[in-house]
């Protein structure tokens, strides 16, 4: 069995592209892995401990080597929780779209509380920082109005796609692959190509996602 963690950023319950290109994706992952196990983390829907206050406080304590209060280790359990869920997963499918050339600040957050030194990094002087997570197929699905694929649309830059992958590959989720659908919008069929390339493509990786953790 195959399990697979899918962190849905959009906050539409309608017409989302990135979700819609995330159904079509996991719907072709169930083709081959007709056992595959999914856990929907929806960043709007379930509520992300703060990364404030006693989380904080025990994350300092942690790298001081000094106990933590019970406050403390239930607001550090809470992060902890979330790098397990992780950490559990074959294979990691993130949905998003583009937000201000950048992320939704929900997916930011996720990726702050999951980037934890002692649970998915460590730090050595001599040597410097080391994930501590294993590599796995991940596939992060970027939905943007602009269309990118030649480099900056309309003079803006994409920083989520840079970002993604350097962000997620710190952990040790390297080789993490960034599928665009673009343009979102626009021209009817400028849409309707960028959507098709889109599809045709994680119907592609998905074959990759199917041998995971088998």
């Amino acid at each position: 069995m195959i399990r697979i963690l899918h962190v849905e950023a959009s906050p539409r319950r309608e017409a989302s592209r990135s979700s819609e290109a995330a159904a079509a994706f996991l719907a072709e992952v169930a083709t081959s892995a007709a056992d595959a196990e999914i856990d929907r983390l929806g960043l709007w829907d379930e509520p992300l401990p703060e990364l404030d206050g006693d989380a904080l406080a025990a994350k300092y304590a942690r790298l001081a080597g000094t106990p933590l209060t019970p406050a403390q280790q239930a607001a550090w359990d809470g992060v902890a929780g979330l790098v397990e869920r992780l950490d559990a997963a074959d294979a990691v499918l993130i949905s998003t779209p583009m937000w201000n050339l950048s992320l939704p600040y929900r997916l930011k957050h996720w990726i702050d509380l999951v980037t934890q030194p002692g649970l998915s990094f460590s730090f050595d002087p001599a040597s410097g920082y080391a994930p501590l997570l294993r590599p796995r197929p991940t596939v992060a699905i970027l939905a943007s109005a602009g269309d990118f694929s030649s480099g900056r649309s309309f003079g803006r830059a994409d920083f989520a796609s840079d970002y993604l992958r350097a962000a997620l590959g710190f952990i040790g989720l390297t080789g993490a692959v960034v599928a665009p659908v673009q343009p979102t919008a626009g021209p009817p069929d400028h849409v309707a190509a960028g959507v098709a390339a889109a599809r045709d493509r994680l119907a592609a990786l998905a074959r990759t996602f199917s041998g995971a953790g088998r």
